[in-house]
């Protein structure tokens, strides 16, 4: 008996005409390409200040910052909108295509605001034009997410897809380690005037770089829907896996909000606690790397033991320690403090989110995976990850309480927990145990195909 809508006897099939080293390599080039996409839409975030300077030149620091914020936030808006077309467009033609298509997309992007000539130069046709290119790398992002994760859960087997697709994540966390060890570079070699002048372009640009690389890469790459079908239809009614997408929409959600005020940090330490750049990217880059590590071991364990095991008890310990965390940090307000509560913080934050994108996907049908599983992500991260730093730039403005982002982060991360907790178990290893309890003297082949 096979379980309902469970990816397993997909994987069975991919193993039939793909070895073991071509999964790997499968995944890997799916991972790079997701890394380096999101390596200049996060770096934006680092140099918000001096794109800020840029594009948006005013005598109040704090006006022009807001307006790189809002630029930053307008490449959220057209991610929905790439997850509808592109993640459609993997499921009825293909995930590679989809992956191609996002890929190219994401390198017009990151050219266009890293050639775009500043305010001085040119007038407002600089800051249209680098809204423009937000909302092309937007767009390519939102259909990245939903091709990419769901090619990497196809190219697993069962008993290792949560270690398998943790890398999504990961790659996100290489993406911004990469991103905070070249801004804290750029800090240390160039004066603020050079950062502000060229400093961040070279940052974006680096990313540009390697989109060739990554394209030829991918074009290697095997397809995972071995029979395509360009006329493909939505699998069922929608309340058959409306539990997961809501669930899934609120948890993507509260980590969003949690992941771009990570993201914020640089920005926060030195515009609110007056912290040097090179600490402030220190601290981003603590961030970065640690989540990486702390995602990969999330996955591989709720493997063994299960998904929602590995997302309540974290997200629980990290609703407690937000404000102590912070109350270090804003009341010291030095390298030691900044740096290690954000070790402590993304540590725990980046181990339970190495169960989330198993969680979600394993509950959606094939038929319509890609471009359900994009929408549940893009949805909530263009209405939150889009207004997050905007809006705690402004909470701090107005409340003049650098711990307000403290209790703001441990609201939201509780309805993260309550969701977590209404989602149901997906773990092969767990939902193979319930069935052959459920039906006695049953193979694990005959439950859980390809297994």
């Amino acid at each position: 008996m096979e379980v309902p809508n469970d990816p397993a006897s997909d994987a069975a099939k991919f193993d039939h005409f793909l070895t073991r080293r071509e999964r790997r390599r499968a995944v890997f080039a799916a991972t790079l390409g997701n890394g380096l996409e999101f390596y200049d839409f996060i770096t934006f975030a680092f140099f918000a200040i001096q794109i800020g300077q840029t594009f948006f030149p005013s005598q109040n620091s704090f006006l022009s910052l807001m307006g790189s914020l809002a630029t930053f936030g307008a490449g959220f808006i057209t991610r929905p909108l790439g997850a509808h077309i592109l993640g459609g467009y993997a499921d009825r033609v293909g995930r590679k295509p989809a992956m191609l298509i996002s890929m190219s997309l994401m390198g017009v992007g990151i050219l266009m605001l890293a050639l775009t000539p500043g305010f001085s130069a040119i007038g407002y046709a600089a800051p249209v034009i680098a809204v423009l290119a937000r909302l092309i790398q937007g767009f390519a992002l939102g259909g990245e997410v939903g091709s990419a994760t769901i090619y990497m859960m196809e190219s697993a087997t069962a008993a290792r897809r949560g270690w398998t697709m943790s890398w999504q994540g990961a790659s996100q966390g290489v993406a911004g380690s990469i991103g905070a060890l070249v801004g804290l570079g750029l800090s240390l070699v160039l004066s603020p005037a050079e950062l502000s002048a060229y400093g961040w372009r070279i940052a974006l640009a680096l990313g540009a770089t390697i989109v060739p690389v990554a394209l030829y890469v991918r074009r290697a790459l095997p397809e995972t829907i071995q029979a395509p079908d360009s006329t493909a239809v939505p699998h069922g009614p929608f309340r058959q896996y409306m539990r997961p997408v809501v669930c899934g929409f609120l948890i993507i959600a509260c980590g969003t909000i949690g992941s771009y005020i990570f993201q914020y940090m640089a920005t926060f330490g030195q515009n609110t606690l007056r912290l040097s750049t090179s600490v402030s990217m220190a601290g981003e880059l603590a961030n970065n790397g640690i989540g990486i590590v702390a995602v990969m071991a999330g996955g591989a364990i709720s493997d063994r033991f299960g998904r929602r095991s590995v997302m309540l008890g974290p997200q629980l310990l990290f609703c407690l320690l937000i404000v102590p965390c912070f109350l270090w940090l804003t009341t010291a307000r030095n390298a030691t403090s900044f740096i290690s509560a954000n070790l402590i913080l993304s540590a725990i934050s980046g181990f339970m989110y190495g169960a989330v994108y198993a969680a979600i996907s394993e509950s959606i049908p094939k038929a319509v995976r890609a471009r359900v599983f994009a929408l549940v992500y893009s949805i909530p991260v263009a209405v939150f990850g889009g207004t997050t730093q905007f809006f705690i730039t402004w909470l701090l403005h107005v409340t003049g309480s650098p711990m307000s982002i403290a209790w703001y982060l441990t609201g939201v991360s509780l309805i993260g927990l309550a969701a977590m907790y209404l989602l149901r178990e997906s773990a092969p290893v767990r939902v193979n145990s319930r069935l052959t309890s459920a039906l006695p003297g049953a193979p694990a082949s005959a439950v859980m195909p390809g297994t």
